[in-house]
């Protein structure tokens, strides 16, 4: 929409009583991202745009949480919660510099897109005064009718108030409008309080916009879209949405998901050319997969980068930090957590690398752990090129193994390791013959036989 300035006011206000829970109801997770953080993400932004963000007092968790996601929000606190329209002049002072659109919203919308919001934008540039956003709901119950005449929006009817044929109509309000942004703060000051809970209600602007000769009109989008948050049963729903949604836009861009609906993605996975997902893997915030590589069965991985190529699990725990280089391969049931993994190394089965940094093509023998923690602080440990780190090793960091090195199974190793020297750390082996026979006979002596 060249040429024209926008404001964007979420209305974050609201404690989500429904959702039996501490967290504020915006800072809820869907696919690894807030409620709020979706919607945000989708609200216009750049050169012209500007960001008012409205939430309920004590609320300083989802002020960071705009902040965080949008550095250029300006935020807003609702001190009395007297309904939509009284929390959307809660940002008068963003209101009154007159942007040409104002588009209000909600934090609790997660689905919504920035299609239709540039959607309801177009709507005012094509001379609308108030675009409001409707669905054809499967069970209108409870919503607010949108009644329309000869294509234009007349009324916003709330069930309670509805009559019988209006009740009957499916066309429901979504909540979220768009406003001519040189007549909104005129329009939402307009409006009173005659209900019955003393509110100030946003759907009164339709009669005020039509009162004034102005235009009023509907833009319609699917029920999904809009689906708000009041309730875990409805958080849970609109993850379900969410992941169909990922998984779609994941296959239609070549990525092998063997059984999508036992995979779950985050919002802001990123996927190379040619990968392969096995099911049951769970992939959450801040994962990007290379071309080539290939995820197994039952493996959880956040944060990390994989390279090009790379094998990853059956039964892997990839965790914050990882980053693995291309041709990387790690095994069944390892572990790993800030750890820099080079091109070509192998991390096999039952191992813990963390705070490490593992040289190319080195590898890691099953069992192997790197113990980082002392009961007061995390070390490094740092792992050469082409080192060789045998089965049921513990690296004692903070340790260095040099390029070439090679330790010996079953050592504990709590010094540094010479570029392409061997360290092996054990007590001397010794054999006493008949010494099984004998330790038996002790511990049986005087016992019936097991058995019979």
């Amino acid at each position: 929409m060249s040429g024209r300035s926008s404001l964007t006011v979420v209305l974050a206000a609201g404690e989500g009583t429904r959702m039996r829970s501490s967290l504020p109801k915006v800072l809820h997770p869907v696919a690894g991202q807030s409620l709020l953080a979706h919607v945000l993400a989708a609200s216009p932004k750049g050169e012209g745009a500007s960001l008012a963000v409205v939430v309920g007092p004590d609320h300083q968790a989802v002020i960071d949480e705009a902040r965080r996601c949008r550095p250029d929000a300006e935020t807003f606190v609702q001190r009395e919660r007297k309904g939509t329209a009284h929390a959307v002049l809660a940002a008068r002072d963003a209101l009154a510099r007159g942007a040409d659109d104002l588009i209000i919203a909600f934090g609790d919308t997660p689905l919504i897109s920035s299609a239709t919001f540039e959607r309801l934008r177009a709507a005012l540039h094509q001379g609308a005064a108030l675009a409001v956003l409707g669905f054809e709901a499967a069970d209108p119950t409870g919503y607010g009718r949108l009644l329309v005449d000869n294509g234009r929006l007349t009324a916003i009817r709330e069930q309670a108030d509805a009559s019988a044929t209006e009740r009957a109509v499916t066309l429901c309000n979504a909540g979220i409008m768009a406003f001519d942004g040189r007549r909104a703060l005129s329009v939402i000051e307009k409006i009173g309080n005659a209900n019955s809970k003393s509110e100030y209600y946003l759907t009164d602007a339709v009669a005020i916009v039509r009162d004034l000769g102005l235009e009023a009109v509907v833009i319609k989008t699917s029920e999904d879209e809009v689906r708000g948050i009041n309730t875990k049963a409805q958080l849970a729903e609109a993850e379900s949405v969410m992941q169909t949604k990922l998984r779609q836009a994941a296959l239609e861009a070549g990525v092998t998901l063997i059984a999508p609906e036992t995979i779950f993605l985050a919002a802001d996975t990123a996927f190379g050319k040619d990968v392969t997902i096995e099911p049951f893997v769970v992939i959450g915030p801040g994962v990007s997969i290379a071309d080539g590589a290939v995820i197994h069965s039952f493996s959880h991985i956040v944060q990390t980068s994989i390279g090009k190529k790379a094998s990853v699990g059956p039964y892997a725990r990839l965790r914050p930090g990882t980053s693995l280089g291309e041709g990387v391969k790690i095994g069944n049931f390892v572990e790993t957590k800030a750890a820099a993994i080079e091109t070509g190394a192998k991390v096999n089965h039952l191992s813990y690398v963390g705070d490490a940094h593992v040289g190319a093509n080195a590898n890691i023998g099953a069992g192997t752990i790197t113990c980082n923690y002392d009961g007061f602080s995390k070390h490094k440990t740092e792992i050469g090129s082409g080192a060789f780190v045998g089965t049921n090793s513990s690296l004692v960091a903070p340790v260095r193994i040099g390029n070439g090195a090679y330790i010996g199974s079953g050592s504990v190793i709590t010094r540094d390791v010479p570029d392409n020297a061997m360290a092996v750390e054990r007590s001397q082996q010794t054999n006493r013959e008949g010494g099984a026979t004998r330790y038996r006979e002790l511990k049986t002596r005087g016992k019936a036989p097991k058995g019979g």
